[in-house]
């Protein structure tokens, strides 16, 4: 094979060692280095005084992290490739092999860099993943909540639509603080929750012990800090991605996106698309919303969607369960998807839809327009007829078709 990069230098990554092979013309050197900054400085200054241009290392837990800060400080070329498309050769597995190798794989070409974004989006996106991460911790704290009442016998989550809602709060403080009369605790009702009291009456009626009410303490005090911190990161957030708040608002235009959502789907995919993204297929592949391939002798088997940025993946197919019962283009797939094929098999196809969308919209600078709850109506029209005037003839009718002239 043909050398296509003369000063090459792989690195076998682990917490606390690195193990770092150079090939050049002049031949191979193999090292190892301890991960404290220190030897880090060494290790960059011992590729450097090689003149290595190119450093490739397996994408391994967060252990690459700092490595690419000192390197990307430097300006050397790096490459963090996946693990899987760098296996060693089966039998012959140790630390030094695997530099060796992931070295000469390097300087024939046969690597391919995974996306690693510049360090501004890279601290974006830990703070958008930190926000999501105490947004679901909060939600199982409301659902231990409900433990709790349903441990006490108390029916609010029966009545109420939100256990943490306004009126639902003002109860749970006061249960906390040591109020059991039913009447009471079902005035704190606001709004249209009091044409409830009397249900509110009968749901509240419990027997909670001291216990439960320091467990409610407890969990209310936890879900107000985590709502500020929620808050302080909202606001550190919109202050990183204000640059880009038209791109924001073109996200936040399609059916399912809200603004969290949309700094989420530009802090994992970046602000410059279309350089990273050649294609719409591309991204879709890359967030691993495409189906997997499995074809054999002409067959195509069954088999799961590929791997992918999961923390997009994730968030954009909860996005497309949410729109299941819109009025609009996304919720009519959903729900003829779904009626074929499944609900998670919906979520998939709809996630993939709203990414595509994403793509174009970002491009090409525009903003959502809907297509309209009777799109697939209309794309199988003649289709449509067709099934409609056999079913009816089936039946014995004889039908005349008129087309209404447009007005």
């Amino acid at each position: 094979m043909d050398v296509i990069i003369e000063r090459a230098c792989g690195m076998d990554v682990h917490k606390d060692n690195i193990t770092a092979c150079i090939i050049t013309p002049e031949g191979k050197e193999i090292k190892t280095f301890s991960t404290k900054t220190i030897y880090l400085i060494e290790l960059v200054d011992w590729v450097k005084e090689h003149r290595c241009t190119h450093v490739a290392m397996e994408s391994t837990s967060v252990y690459w992290k700092p490595i690419v800060n000192i390197l990307e400080a430097e300006d050397i070329e790096f490459l963090v490739v996946n693990a899987q498309h760098i296996k060693s050769v089966p039998g012959r597995k140790t630390d030094v092999k695997d530099a060796e190798w992931i070295a000469k794989l390097l300087r024939h070409g046969l690597l391919n860099a995974s996306y690693i974004p510049d360090r501004e989006q890279r601290e974006l996106r830990e703070l958008v993943r930190y926000r999501r991460s105490i947004i679901e911790e909060r939600a199982r704290q409301h659902n231990r909540i409900q433990k709790v009442l349903e441990g006490a016998n108390i029916k609010l989550g029966s009545v109420v639509s939100d256990i943490m809602g306004v009126s639902a709060r003002d109860m749970l403080n006061a249960i906390a603080n040591g109020e059991e009369n039913p009447e009471i605790l079902a005035n704190f009702a606001r709004r249209t929750m009091k044409k409830k009291k009397d249900e509110l009456k009968l749901a509240l009626k419990g027997y909670i012990s001291e216990h439960q009410r320091l467990m409610l303490r407890t969990i209310l005090k936890h879900i107000d800090f985590l709502t500020e911190q929620v808050e302080m990161l909202d606001q550190e957030v919109a202050s990183r991605v204000s640059d880009y708040q038209d791109d924001i608002d073109r996200l936040d235009s399609i059916p399912g996106i809200a603004t969290r959502m949309a700094e989420q789907m530009l802090a994992e995919l970046g602000t410059d698309i279309k350089n990273q993204f050649p294609s719409a297929s591309l991204m879709c592949s890359w967030a691993g919303l495409v189906p997997g391939n499995n074809e054999s002798a002409g067959k195509r088997k069954k088999s799961k969607t590929k791997n992918g940025n999961k923390y997009l993946k994730s968030a954009l197919i909860e996005a497309a369960h949410s729109v299941r019962g819109s009025k609009n283009y996304l919720g009519e797939l959903y729900r003829r998807t779904a009626a074929r094929k499944g609900k998670k098999r919906a979520g998939i196809v709809v996630a993939h839809s709203i990414l595509r969308t994403a793509y174009y919209l970002l491009t090409r600078e525009e903003m959502y327009v809907d297509l309209g709850v009777d799109y697939f109506d209309k794309q199988k029209k003649q289709s449509i007829l067709r099934h409609s005037l056999r079913r009816l003839e089936s039946l014995g009718y004889t039908v005349t078709l008129i087309e209404q002239e447009a007005s």
